[in-house]
């Protein structure tokens, strides 16, 4: 039928009894203590919200780690690689510890659990042959004497 009837006749089909009708508000903005806000502000969900700030939060992460100034959000990407330098530098000079031997058993361990997982070994055992360097002049820019 979808016939729409004023508001007087709502009124006295109520007061006649007569009930199989309704009535659809569209809400366009809605008023909160003197605050004019939109209405899809009232379809915002938990799951958005978290959404939002996760992805602000990696904005915010990157930012600081970018720029050098340090917030709480950044600091444990900043443990995580002054620790990669720790274990670099304990690669290349020798110097071991105990969280470094960790982190370089499961490094070797790696390759060979990629390889018994049907990787070809060819491509595992395959090295690339180091390149030659090549004595560039530097137009004497440390002087003469390099």
């Amino acid at each position: 039928m979808d016939d729409k009837i004023t508001a007087g006749q709502a009124a006295l089909l109520d007061k006649l009894k007569i009930r199989p009708f309704e009535y659809k508000m569209h809400i366009k903005n809605y008023l909160d203590h003197g605050k004019l806000y939109d209405a899809k502000v009232l379809s915002i969900t938990a799951d958005l919200i978290l959404e939002i700030f996760s992805s602000k939060s990696q904005l915010l992460t990157g930012l600081s780690l970018g720029s050098g100034f340090i917030t709480s959000a950044a600091a444990p990407h900043l443990v995580l690689n002054a620790f990669k330098n720790l274990a670099a530098v304990s690669l290349a000079s020798g110097y071991k510890f105990d969280q470094a031997e960790k982190l370089l058993s499961a490094a070797a361990a790696a390759p060979k659990a990629a390889a018994a997982g049907g990787a070809p070994a060819a491509a595992a055992a395959k090295e690339e042959e180091p390149e030659e360097e090549e004595d560039v002049d530097m137009g004497g820019l440390f002087g003469d004497d390099y």
